[in-house]
């Protein structure tokens, strides 16, 4: 299990996904343990509703496009002397079609995958400095319904919302896993994690069938509150690698879990697939 207790001075923590849901929750919860939190999200006016709430700065970017992308990166780059942990937490199963983005990837892949790639890879030279830890809210949907094809990561092939949002939570994973490869003998860290059923706006932008689900009364009764969904996010901020949490894994309720998709564990899948992303977003693959 994780360490529910700081073990360091108080850490500067961008999360993205963070105007909303457990996002937003993981805000609240570390500024009032004394953190100083950057809250990222989309809509200018709930990211910022949030950031007043924590005592903490806003930033609006919208992950269907690339170039706000790049944009937030030279934004938390000079707003920052250092970034102690990045929360990859935006995400979500979206639509019901396959839809491109202005950079003509599939909108599920580019907002789960793609966008938090790029901006790791532009914040990386400060998160090495920081001796960072980077955390990816990743999903069970990994397990149920990812399937990665590195010659067919928009799904022209065999797309569905489901398995569009699965093999983007499996990529979470692999990302993770590889980050921990590539740098965490410099001093880098990373753990991706499944934070379970939580009453939040998931699937709000989809056809899914978990929509009713999580938009109803019923499941607002049965699900997890954001809070407790956070709650992984927030021990992995506020502890340390190595000494409470293990880099490199994936976690499931609380644990370093084994029942992963297997291509999880294909550590060679896990290097062609940072290549690859590397080269559709245009960041150095180091």
């Amino acid at each position: 299990m994780l360490c529910n207790m700081d073990t360091t001075s108080p850490k500067i923590i961008v999360i993205t996904g963070a105007s909303d849901g457990i996002g937003a929750a993981a805000a609240r919860l570390l500024s009032a343990a004394g953190h100083r939190v950057a809250v990222v999200g989309r809509s200018p006016e709930k990211t910022a509703h949030v950031a007043r709430e924590v005592g903490g700065e806003h930033f609006v970017a919208d992950f269907t496009d690339l170039a706000d992308v790049r944009r937030l990166a030279t934004e938390l780059d000079d707003a920052y002397p250092r970034i102690d942990v990045l929360a990859n937490n935006a995400g979500g199963i979206l639509g019901g079609d396959r839809t491109k983005t202005v950079d003509g990837h599939e909108r599920t892949l580019q907002v789960n995958h793609l966008a938090p790639f790029l901006l790791t890879g532009l914040l990386l030279d400060k998160l090495l400095a920081s001796r960072a830890s980077v955390i990816q809210t990743s999903s069970v949907g990994a397990r149920l319904f990812g399937h990665l094809d590195l010659d067919d990561l928009d799904h022209d092939r065999d797309f569905s919302a489901h398995r569009a949002y699965g093999t983007a939570k499996l990529e979470n994973i692999l990302f993770t896993t590889e980050l921990h490869r590539r740098f965490h003998d410099r001093g880098l860290s990373s753990a991706a994690f499944h934070p379970g059923g939580v009453a939040t706006n998931f699937g709000a932008e989809s056809t899914s069938f978990f929509r009713p689900l999580y938009q109803s009364r019923i499941g607002k009764m049965v699900l997890a509150t954001p809070e407790k969904g956070a709650a992984q996010l927030v021990r992995f901020a506020r502890t340390e690698p190595g000494a409470d949490w293990q880099s490199g894994a994936y976690y499931e309720g609380g644990r370093v879990t084994r029942r992963v998709n297997p291509q999880a564990r294909d550590a060679d899948l896990a290097r062609r697939l940072w290549d690859r992303s590397a080269e559709l977003v245009g960041v150095d693959a180091r």
